[in-house]
């Protein structure tokens, strides 16, 4: 007599459920591992801002806008365009690793007055934002940005954050990376980027769409000159 196989039990909705949520956490923590890795040596083609940027122009049907993006290497960047952004955003960078909690306490008591909003972000988190995330402030874009900004200080040295972050950060509309930056607005290279255009340029990153570059107001003309001060007092970076 043949005997009947016993027939495999059935898998409930929650199983299944466990089961697909499982293989996508487990998808997405290896595609992003494996990205993060790549991008330690492979200069990145575009980034989320950048798509985003170029998304929200097609539908305003805007046919002035143009991305302009061209990667420099370490080398091709001036020592002072370095120096101008850490002086400027994030004068701890060497030291943190990736989060700067003293300056996190700071901009939450700040906003706890009414008054403008002020950030907290390192270079790091800034960095991850910038390549892999989308603007907001919610728990869910926070939170990612805190896992990429682990990924990056834990794959990437600190010069490779900078570098990547002074090709990838916006500088005005559709303007990304120093190297377009120094050629839009002073019509040189990169590498060649003095002290003060530097700064300058430094200057209008918190809000490169509404402080502008090319026609500096009073507010960007006093932030750079505060911006050339700092670099001074922290003199040589190593960078």
């Amino acid at each position: 007599m043949f005997r009947r196989k016993p027939s495999t039990p059935a898998v409930s909705w929650p199983g299944r459920c466990f089961r697909w949520l499982r293989g996508l956490v487990l998808g997405f923590v290896l595609l992003t591992v494996a990205s993060v890795a790549l991008l330690r040596w492979l200069p990145p083609p575009i980034t989320s801002f950048m798509l985003i940027a170029q998304a929200e122009a097609i539908a305003a049907r805007r046919t002035d806008f143009r991305l302009n993006y061209h990667w420099v290497d370490w080398d091709g960047i001036s020592t002072s365009a370095k120096d101008a952004v850490i002086a400027a955003e994030d004068q701890g960078f060497f030291e943190h690793g990736g989060f700067d909690f003293q300056a996190i306490e700071q901009a939450w008591r700040h906003n706890q007055t009414g008054k403008r909003l002020r950030g907290g972000s390192t270079l790091s988190q800034q960095t991850a934002k910038n390549l892999f995330l989308y603007p907001g402030r919610s728990y869910l874009r926070k939170g990612l940005e805190a896992y990429f900004t682990v990924l990056i200080e834990a794959c990437w040295p600190k010069e490779r954050i900078l570098e990547v972050y002074l090709n990838i950060a916006q500088f005005g509309d559709g303007i990304y990376g120093v190297a377009e930056a120094a050629r839009i607005y002073f019509g040189k290279t990169a590498a060649h980027l003095d002290e003060k255009e530097a700064a300058l340029l430094a200057a209008v990153l918190p809000n490169p769409i509404v402080l502008k570059a090319g026609k500096p107001s009073a507010y960007v003309g006093r932030r750079q000159q505060w911006i050339v001060r700092q670099m001074r007092q922290l003199g040589d970076l190593g960078v």
